[in-house]
């Protein structure tokens, strides 16, 4: 029944009443329910979301030890939950109507007058002061009312911020890395507040020269506030000027001067994120409290050359990289327990070794890595450090845990969050994962500074939407990364193969992999898809003409990539009478599937024994694929492929391939309604 389990939700919650960080994944693992089926049927019973219910029950508890206890506000706040009582009166005031001060009359901390001191009347004149406390309290409530009809609407924007590039106001160039230094310090704490989202720091670079309109700016990066600031320093003294601007309509919020010693470099850094918070009300815990206020390092010396390096290694190029991490040995020597030198010196030297054909860091990047953990193993940018360390050593599943913690600490990290999408994507396949962080990197990287990079991560986008069934929104997202970049070979082989999942059409397929192809005929991605339509489409001949291209390059360059198209390369080559060289690449295929060690591995399985005809086996390997979770869309058109042609009537393969497409559809639904509660869909 409805009421009994929302009885069971509200037990739930009202057990955990005082913590602020039960949420809805904490009701759902109470509940032994996954976190989709709680979304639906709460939705589906009460037309609220998790959270609102969540809130609903709090505050209604709050009402009763408002009336029940001699609490006052602030405790009746910390005790059902809510992690400051600014933001606990603000709840309760738009469930009720009214501020929990009038509930509460005795409170010394209530917004309405205190009545509760009369001294105690005789027996008739305590009825009478009764009923003039009751009418004066309906008074006072329907005044608040009106006033609230009548007064703008508490703010509902969303709490999307851009930190803009701050301006030295001096004409000492020397001091343009100290203002970006707190320009990235601001923007760095905001990104530690959940309640925040925060805009990347290249996404607002590129305004540091342009002059744009707010609200050009905010259409833009699809942001509500922007954060401008410009400072300088006088001898041992920061002048630095903030403001806050709600940039729909361009309107000035709130605006302070700083003016404090260069020694109190890191209250001010601190000082002005809670004071940008504050005034857009966004919720601080006190976890998120305590990161804020911890201090990088007390040396100012070692803190200045950290500060001084990162300025060099935001420029990019491998000269800046390189003299950044002279930089950061400098600061470490300064102080040999700076764990954020340690983490960032790390990420710098994991740079300097991502295109090289011969890593020549490994042991640096470690021995940082391990410093920065040590010294400090909450920092988010130590998470990552030693995160990078394992990808560096291409073990990426051992590094996942490390970008998923340093991303609870730093909601707002696209760092960890690009990495997290591209590790889900390319070497951990999960669709779910990677959707979700290819959801946040968009959302996080708005507007980004150059074209390639937006087009990029609409690729992203567009790749992992389409691998959990969102196929129509996925062609939207494609279309945008090609717009952005019409040289993005990547993104018009998505869209080629995107098209070939909604509309089966092979020759519409085949000429947009050709007319891309034409523009340059060493793209092994394309190649290779080109010749996969046409074997699929049985002209083996033509085929083998882009098969034979795509292997001399894969061969010429070296690469170890592709490596589950060998099979129909094999296939190909023999129907053609290559027969020894497709034995080769059969075998190839053979060994490729034996040591996959994703979920894939019964699949590609099942994909070799269907070519040898084996039909019992073929079924046997998607019986065990069907258990795998997360798996992409492509898979639900194996029943399409030559190879299941004898068999795709076989009622033992028609059932796990309808066991297959039901469980894929299901989790699709399931992804939906998950990504539409958290607003990202």
């Amino acid at each position: 029944m409805v009421n009994d389990f929302i009885h069971q939700v509200t037990a739930v919650v009202e057990k955990n009443l005082s913590n602020e960080q039960f949420g809805v994944a904490e009701v759902a693992d109470a509940l032994n329910m996954s976190r989709s089926n709680l979304l639906r049927k709460v939705k589906k019973q009460t037309n609220l979301s998790v959270s609102q219910l969540i809130r609903q029950i709090r505050l209604q508890r709050a009402m009763e030890m408002l009336r029940e206890s001699s609490l006052n506000v602030s405790e009746v706040a910390y005790q059902t939950g809510f992690g400051s009582s600014s933001y606990f009166i603000k709840c309760f005031r738009e469930y009720y109507g009214y501020p929990p001060g009038v509930v509460h009359h005795g409170n010394e901390d209530l917004e309405t007058e205190n009545v509760s001191n009369v001294i105690t009347p005789t027996s008739s004149k305590r009825r009478f002061i009764i009923l003039a406390f009751a009418a004066l309290t309906v008074a006072l409530i329907i005044g608040l009312l009106r006033y609230r009809t009548r007064s703008p609407e508490v703010n509902t924007l969303e709490k999307s911020i851009a930190v803009l590039p701050f301006k030295n106001d001096s004409n000492d160039s020397s001091n343009v890395y100290l203002i970006n230094g707190l320009m990235d310090a601001t923007l760095n704490n905001l990104q530690k507040i959940k309640d925040l989202r925060v805009i990347s720091r290249t996404s607002a670079e590129k305004y540091r020269n342009l002059s744009k309109s707010v609200p050009e700016m905010a259409r833009e990066l699809n942001v509500n506030y922007f954060v401008e600031g410009s400072g300088q320093k006088m001898g041992n003294r920061i002048l630095l000027n903030v403001q806050l601007i709600e940039a729909p309509n361009d309107k000035h919020l709130w605006s302070r001067q700083y003016r404090r010693e260069a020694t109190d470099i890191f209250q001010l850094q601190q000082e002005v994120a809670k004071d940008i918070a504050k005034e857009i009300q966004a919720i601080i815990t006190r976890d998120e409290q305590m990161r804020i206020e911890k201090k990088p390092t007390e040396n100012l010396a070692a803190y200045d050359s950290f500060m001084k390096g990162s300025d060099l290694m935001r420029k990019g190029g491998r000269s800046n990289l390189e003299k950044a991490v002279d930089y950061f040995k400098k600061a470490i020597d300064d102080d040999p327990e700076f764990a954020l030198a340690y983490a960032v010196s790390a990420i710098a030297y994991y740079y300097l070794d991502l295109f090289q054909e011969k890593k020549i860091y490994t042991s640096e990047i470690g021995y940082s890595a391990d410093k920065a953990l040590l010294y400090d193993s909450l920092l988010p940018e130590s998470l990552i450090a030693k995160a990078l360390f394992y990808a560096h050593r291409k073990e990426y599943q051992s590094a996942v845990p490390y970008l998923e913690k340093a991303l609870e600490y730093n909601p707002n990290s696209i760092l960890a969050v690009s990495f997290l999408s591209y590790f889900y994507n390319s070497h951990i396949p999960n669709t779910v994962k990677y959707l979700e962080y290819a959801l946040q990197g968009v959302r996080l990287n708005a507007g980004s500074q150059d074209s390639t990079t937006l087009s990029h991560n609409y690729l992203h986008l567009s790749n992992a939407l389409v691998q959990t069934g969102f196929v129509d929104e996925s062609l939207q997202y494609i279309d945008q990364s090609i717009a952005y970049d019409t040289e993005n070979s990547y993104a018009s082989w998505v869209k080629a193969v995107v098209l070939f999942a909604k509309n089966d059409d092979a020759e519409q397929t085949k000429q947009l992999l050709r007319k891309e192809l034409d523009k340059d005929s060493t793209q092994l991605h394309i190649l290779q898809e080109i010749g996969k339509i046409y074997y699929y489409t049985g002209d083996c001949k033509t085929a083998y003409r882009y098969f034979k291209q795509f292997i001399e390059l894969r061969k010429a360059h070296q690469l170890d990539i592709f490596g589950n198209v060998d099979l129909d390369i094999g296939i190909v080559l023999s129907k053609v009478g290559v027969k020894e060289e497709s034995k080769k690449f059969i075998a190839s295929f053979k060994h490729f599937a034996d040591n996959d060690s994703s979920i894939y591995k019964h699949m590609h399985q099942a994909i070799y024994y269907a070519y040898l005809g084996d039909r019992v086996q073929t079924v046997s390997h998607l019986q065990r694929f069907a258990k795998e979770e997360n798996y992409q869309y492509w898979i639900l058109l194996f029943e399409k492929d030559p190879l299941v042609d004898p068999f795709k009537n076989d009622p033992a393969f028609k059932k796990v391939m309808q066991e297959i497409k039901d469980k894929f559809w299901k989790q699709h639904q399931e992804i939906r309604s998950s990504l539409e509660e958290k607003g990202l869909l």
